[in-house]
């Protein structure tokens, strides 16, 4: 045995050893500190205890200890047999899996078990703990707790919650269990118990938890919910949902014929390390038209998911060789849940070879001759595709909607560098089309011109090419001006980038040339455009799986500008005053536009411009817009009368006269702007870095992709994210959209706010709305109030007004191992009785 202390003591025969101060004693893997030890070589027993302050009159120097592998504890008193290796241990106070152990009496056997009475067991910190299981007496080994009576005590109050006795499993793996429904109430559909079911750990790398939901009018909605995992190869998770929903009075036609909703989720990632050089990745998000709506985004009460119109989902496999060539394959589909439409690719395929120098050589020495610059990629696509409607698309005839082809792209370029400062691009790129389906049109010609077409879908293999050529240029303009007396403001830098590039295509519009037909009436009559005079054609190809970019003959130039657009001021921030900072005050502002020599009318195309603006370090604004150089006219019939609208308003459509007749250069067509803005930015950084640490530690821990899913939506959740080191925060996004087409103006401007505030060190609200300027009024309000009880935590969301008004009030332990020790209230969402 090695001892030490501040004072060491011997009894006569020196069989007793005291240790004042400080004392410590190590003995085999038993370590034990404490003010006052003595140790008995006889009997083999060690005593070890505090003592009182005389000043404090405070109990202090209590015995700290710990055996092994087992973590240390600390107790009022201990007596151990360093023979035998008993203990018997007084006003303990120890932490086991998250759980603490306080009070009461402790003794250890031989096999290690450990016999306890009048313990307290509790998830809180502290050694008086604000609430625990008392428990009366017990065993505890390595696996399990065993108990006799147990009650709860709630700061020092005893309850009459308890149970005449208990078993607690220790696992040392995932293990199969209950999981308690939280009860509440739904305005329409009643009182309901939620999310009740039972978890299956599966193994150590996959389990999976089975859940249902029952409402009193009859709804029920069940789940099954698996996630696996292999770190460092792969992770994923799998969801399937069903839901039945009664809407309505009983007896009435939504009442006897439920609503019946599906969701089918699937992700899977794969782990970059696990096979470089190839990627399988697989997020599947399936689900019923009015699913989330009837089912309130699965409980969530989560406005940007229930007004989500749309649903994406892929599954892709990639391969990249040594040579940087690739290949993937997939299969996507997009739904839209409005119109209940439904776009598949199955498959889908890409091949490319990255850009490269068939003339230039390896081994070349000097610089490269002109013909050594040209550069040739190849792309291509492939695809299996099916547009339909969601109800029509497991019909008898379902796959014959499908459409197969193939897309290639050739890319040739050649780059070069004249008079130092003018960068020059040629080349040109040829595209083919494949296409295992097209059409053919019939066309009837009535006694007034008029004609209808139907349309037949052929099989059968058909190809069509096409071709542009292309040259551009392009170079730098600085500009730089130097002020000496205009306070902090140094210098003002203007960088502008001009281009040039001119495009060329043949005309493949013509009849006979690539896709295009010719449109002949029942007579085999050609039928002719009456406002141009040329011979009508229609594409082959169209609504296949590759329509082909073939167009009319073209001849343009290109141009446009890009300037930026930066001051140079004294940094505030540098106390030897020669600190200078850059201040962009316009970024990227850039217009574009072409002029087609071969158009009928108008050559020249609208005019584009966009940019940002940094007006401050904390507000910037992104602005947008278009310019028509065009004037109006009033539209008129074959006849050559006038069209009015039926407010009697005239039909306009583009002139083909400029503006600059009239006097001006161009009409505004469109304009737009937004910009966000913080009143605290600290307060939104650290959230944001909050959140980002969060997401970095699951790809380090190796979590599912659903549970980074949860921690993504943390900034949605007033609850979620509590951080009681930002005081307040208040901010908002602003958007205005405004456009004049042919005369009808419309404007569009949305408004978005959230903050939070800390009402005192532990209370904090947070909220988040808008404002909806077409009708006036908010957006759907979420209110979040939360409160910090220590050990314990409250909650509090409500959702004030609007179709999924509701609250709901959470009273919950904060330890993830008496997650089930809570109190919860939720008044759900009303839904209109149909």
């Amino acid at each position: 045995m090695e001892y030490k202390a501040d004072s060491v003591k011997y009894s006569k025969n020196k069989s007793i050893i005291y240790l004042y101060g400080n004392a410590r004693v190590l003995y085999g893997d038993f370590e034990l500190d404490a003010d006052y030890i003595r140790y008995d070589s006889e009997k083999k027993v060690i005593f070890a205890s505090g003592r009182t302050d005389p000043k404090t009159n405070k109990y202090v120097g209590k015995p700290i200890f710990k055996s092994g592998a087992e973590g240390s504890a600390i107790a009022d008193s201990i007596y151990y047999n360093s023979e035998t290796t008993r203990a018997k241990v007084f006003g303990v106070f120890s932490e086991q899996e998250g759980g603490f152990f306080s009070g009461g009496q402790s003794k250890k056997q031989i096999d290690d078990e450990l016999h306890i009475k009048n313990v307290m067991y509790s998830t809180c910190n502290l050694p008086h703990p604000h609430f625990g299981l008392m428990i009366s007496k017990g065993v505890v080994t390595e696996k399990q707790i065993i108990t006799g009576p147990v009650y709860m005590i709630i700061e020092d109050i005893p309850t009459p919650l308890g149970l005449p006795f208990a078993f607690f499993p220790k696992p040392n793996k995932r293990t199969s269990g209950i999981i308690l429904p939280s009860p509440g109430e739904d305005a329409t559909r009643g009182f309901f118990l939620q999310n009740g079911g039972y978890y299956l750990g599966l193994n150590d790398y996959w389990d999976a938890k089975l859940l249902g939901s029952i409402y009193t009018n009859g709804s029920y909605e069940t789940s099954v919910n698996s996630q696996y995992i292999k770190r460092y190869k792969y992770s994923g998770n799998i969801g399937i949902n069903y839901a039945s929903v009664k809407n309505g009075l009983e007896g009435t036609e939504a009442f006897e014929n439920p609503n019946k909703d599906f969701s089918i989720r699937w992700s899977h990632s794969q782990n970059a390390n696990a096979n470089p050089g190839t990627t399988f990745s697989a997020s599947v998000n399936i689900t019923s038209s009015s699913y989330y709506t009837n089912t309130a985004a699965n409980q969530t009460y989560d406005i940007r998911a229930i007004a989500n119109n749309t649903t994406n989902s892929s599954i892709s496999y990639a391969r990249t060789f040594s040579n940087n060539m690739n290949y993937s394959l997939s299969m996507t589909s997009n739904q839209t849940l409005s119109t209940r439409d439904v776009s598949i690719r199955l498959p889908e395929a890409t091949f490319n070879v990255p850009t490269f120098s068939p003339f230039d050589s390896k081994t070349r020495v000097g610089e490269q001759k002109w013909y050594q610059k040209i550069t040739v990629g190849y792309a291509l696509l492939g695809t299996n595709a099916i547009d339909t409607k969601d109800s029509l698309l497991f019909q008898n005839d379902g796959l014959k909607r499908l459409r197969s082809g193939f897309s290639h792209n050739i890319p040739i370029n050649m780059s070069f560098t004249a008079l130092k400062y003018l960068n020059f691009s040629l080349g040109g790129t040829y595209n083919e089309v494949w296409n295992f389906q097209s059409i053919r049109n019939r066309y009837t010609r009535f006694a007034d011109e008029t004609f209808t077409a139907r349309t037949d879908t052929i099989s059968g293999f058909k190809r069509a090419g096409s071709y542009n050529l292309s040259t551009s240029m392009s170079t730098k303009i600085y500009g730089l001006k130097v002020f000496k007396n205009l306070g902090n403001i140094k210098a003002l830098r203007h960088v502008m980038t001009p281009n040039v590039s001119f495009n060329y295509s043949p005309d493949f519009t013509r009849a006979g040339k690539g896709p295009f037909e010719a449109v002949i009436d029942q007579n085999g009559r050609p039928i002719i455009d009456a406002s141009t005079g040329i011979p009508l054609t229609y594409s082959t190809f169209q609504g296949m799986a590759y329509q082909g970019s073939f167009s009319g003959k073209s001849a343009s130039i290109g141009f446009g500008v890009e300037n930026t657009v930066e001051l140079k001021v004294k940094s505030s921030k540098d106390t030897t005053g020669t600190g200078e900072r850059k201040i962009p005050i316009i970024q990227g502002l850039s217009i574009n536009g072409n002029y087609n020599f071969l158009a009928e009318r108008n050559k020249l195309s609208l005019l584009n411009f966009s940019g940002r603006s940094q007006f401050t370090d904390k507000l910037g604004i992104n602005y947008n817009g278009t310019f028509d150089p065009y004037d109006l006219e009033q539209s008129i019939d074959a006849s050559g009368r006038p069209l009015v609208n039926t407010d009697g308003s005239p039909v306009l459509i583009r002139s083909n006269n400029y503006l600059l007749k009239r006097g001006r250069l161009a009409r505004l067509t469109s304009i737009g702007f937004s910009f966000d803005y913080s009143l605290n930015p600290e307060a939104l950084k650290k959230k944001n870095e909050a959140n980002d640490k969060l997401s970095e530690t699951a790809k380090q821990k190796g979590l599912s992709p659903l549970q980074s899913e949860q921690l993504a939506a943390i900034s949605r959740d007033p609850n979620a994210f509590v951080d009681f080191n930002i005081p307040w925060n208040f901010s908002f996004s602003y958007s205005f959209q405004y456009s004049n087409d042919l005369g009808v103006s419309r404007t569009s401007n949305t408004l978005n706010f959230n903050g939070d505030l800390n009402l005192t060190t532990k209370w904090k609200v947070t909220f988040n709305s808008g404002y909806d300027f077409q009708n006036n009024g908010l957006t759907p309000m979420n209110i979040g109030i939360y409160r910090d009880l220590h050990c314990w935590d409250m909650s509090v969301n409500w959702v004030p007004y609007g179709a999924y008004k509701s609250y709901s009030l959470t009273l919950k332990v904060k330890a993830s191992i008496l997650q089930d020790l809570k109190l919860s209230k939720r008044q759900g969402f009303y839904n209109t009785y149909q």
